[in-house]
């Protein structure tokens, strides 16, 4: 379903991506996992065609969206629904207005059906009569299920997730890796997440990829992923100080 191969990315000289490679098949979810700043979210840009290349190509569905122009890049992003870090919710329109504001700008739907798409998006994610609340009056939990729902609303093949369990509690994130599950086993879709929670990547994924150093390193099912014996990997998922990620740093260097 989606390729990235051999995608090379810099900024201000800085090498984000080294020719990286990830393949997702139909239907499964792949996490990606990495240090905050690792390029993850740098990754997502490209596959959704809103960052270009400076080597290598992205296919999406069998069409390589690095050569397309706007046009032919709006079409295939139709295929695609994002949960963005953080909601990006808007905060002058209410519930139903952000969950079918997709629909109102690029379909010709009538006002009730994108009111009854909008009440079926927000049924499938718990949150059916809240479509007057404005984001304000949400919890942070709330606010993602809000994202989940605008991202289904125009039934995408594809969803992408940016730190879908960042800043929410414990219980919260348990919840919407659940929903994420759900989600896919309802509506067949391909997921592609990134994020540095390990519980989050256990949960939903197929397939655990770790991003380091503009590389994916190792890949793996949750399984082979905690029993991979690769020092990177194990300070990574058990969260230590110490160890090939952060060799050479100075006692104190936190505090700068």
């Amino acid at each position: 379903m989606i390729r990235v191969e051999n995608v090379t990315k810099s900024f201000d000289g800085n090498l984000v991506l080294d020719e990286l490679c990830l393949h997702v098949r139909e239907g499964e979810t792949v996490v990606v996992i990495g240090r905050s700043g690792c390029g993850k979210s740098v990754l997502l840009k490209h596959i959704v065609g809103l960052l270009r290349p400076e080597s290598g190509r992205v296919m999406v569905n069998g069409q390589d969206i690095t050569t397309m122009g706007e046009r032919q890049l709006d079409r295939v992003r139709r295929l695609f629904g994002v949960v963005f870090q953080g909601s990006a919710l808007f905060d002058s329109l209410t519930v139903a207005e952000n969950v079918g504001f997709g629909l109102t700008q690029h379909t010709r739907l009538g006002s009730r059906e994108i009111d009854e798409k909008v009440a079926q998006s927000l049924e499938i994610v718990g949150m059916n009569g809240t479509q007057k609340k404005m984001p304000s009056e949400l919890s942070g939990g709330m606010k993602k299920r809000v994202a989940l729902a605008r991202a289904i609303a125009s039934d995408p093949s594809i969803i992408l997730y940016d730190e879908p369990t960042t800043g929410l509690d414990p219980i919260m994130a348990d919840a919407i890796n659940e929903l994420i599950v759900c989600l896919k086993r309802k509506l067949s879709v391909t997921s592609i997440a990134v994020t540095h929670d390990m519980n989050s990547a256990y949960a939903i994924a197929d397939r655990i990829a770790m991003l380091h150093q503009g590389k994916i390193i190792e890949e793996g099912t949750s399984e082979q992923i905690r029993r991979c014996p690769n020092p990177i990997i194990q300070q990574f998922i058990l969260g230590k100080a110490e160890g090939p990620l952060t060799r050479g740093a100075q006692c104190g260097d936190w505090r700068k």
